[in-house]
């Protein structure tokens, strides 16, 4: 090649290259921005709830042991499970995380209405059947609490929360920000009680680098979800309950502000009075089970380890041993 010509595509090179680290920094200095005003006590007492009132869609299940209710009220979607004899008086709540909806806890769910639990998963909006309520990519975790915080206080009594990934990040905002006196929370493949940026950042880049990149084009998480393949790498293992196919058909769009608020906004308190159970997968491909461990020796918490498990192990192979695990847990913690 003509030195002539190397003198022109080594300028443009560095030129695209210079504007890409711009483009990326710029985008960074507004996510930053954008969290900063941000104030979860105000977004708490504000109702985050914009959707037209009333009932949009109802549908009954029975089964032998229990009866299914789904329905999508003032834009919220619920899935309850009554059980046909029951033998408790608390309720269960579940919180999905990133990507998913309340669809996700339905082998849970039926497992617990069969030992007699009530229990209600929702999904957040813009999520499962829930509308979308503002851009989700501009969804923050203070957001999702609040619509957190809704669920509780429309309960008769306090339930026991159990939130997976980015639900058991809302479970412990809830615990910090709202109240710490539920009667349990589980914590099930949870965001740790403190993110590190570079380790953290740097895995989900090794394990997905086109997804990690993808971040910044629209600023959202859904590129990591892009395919079969690529949410099964993220999700779950060879062994699970659900085929990549059905996996990635279920799965929603997803902010990335929710990451980076955890990672950046975020102090976990030292103690909490709640009993908590922290659950890791040995297989969790986006959290080694060290990072739940650490988080179980942090708040003094019992802890489990579901062999063998990934991410979303509510649908691993061994998801029906996982929740037995719970169940008694939750039985000799004198949850009535």
């Amino acid at each position: 090649m003509p030195k002539s010509t190397h003198k022109i595509i080594l300028p443009l090179a560095g030129a695209a290259v210079g504007a890409a680290f711009g483009y990326l920094a710029s985008q960074l200095v507004w996510a930053m921005r954008y969290l900063a005003r941000q104030d979860v006590q105000r977004t708490l007492a504000t109702p985050p709830n914009r959707f037209s009132s009333g009932l949009t869609f109802s549908a009954e299940q029975s089964e032998a042991t229990y009866q299914v209710t789904r329905t999508i009220e003032d834009g919220i979607e619920r899935v309850t499970y009554t059980p046909a004899k029951r033998r408790h008086d608390t309720p269960l709540l579940f919180q999905h995380g990133m990507w998913h909806g309340a669809w996700c806890w339905e082998r849970w769910q039926a497992l617990f209405a069969e030992w007699g639990w009530e229990s209600v998963a929702f999904s957040l909006p813009g999520h499962g059947e829930s509308p979308e309520q503002r851009p989700i990519r501009l969804c923050t975790l203070d957001y999702y609490l609040a619509f957190l915080k809704a669920e509780v206080d429309r309960l008769p009594r306090k339930p026991v929360l159990i939130g997976h990934s980015m639900g058991g990040a809302l479970t412990q905002w809830y615990l910090r920000h709202v109240a710490d006196d539920l009667p349990a929370a589980v914590l099930a493949a949870s965001w740790p009680h403190k993110f590190h940026a570079l380790a953290d950042g740097g895995r989900l880049c090794r394990l997905d680098p086109l997804g990690y990149l993808m971040i910044f084009s629209d600023w959202s998480a859904s590129g990591f979800m892009r395919s079969p393949e690529s949410a099964a790498r993220l999700l779950i293992s060879p062994q699970a309950d659900i085929t990549p196919e059905e996996l990635h058909a279920r799965l929603d769009p997803e902010s990335i502000l929710v990451l980076l608020q955890h990672t950046l906004n975020w102090k976990a308190p030292y103690k909490v009075n709640t009993p908590l159970l922290i659950i890791a997968g040995q297989e969790d491909a986006i959290l080694p089970f060290k990072e739940p461990l650490t988080s179980a020796m942090h708040y003094q918490a019992d802890f489990y380890l579901a062999k063998g498990a990934g991410h979303n192990i509510q649908m691993e192979h061994n998801y029906a041993e996982t929740a037995r695990h719970i169940h008694h847990w939750l039985i000799n913690e004198g949850v009535k």
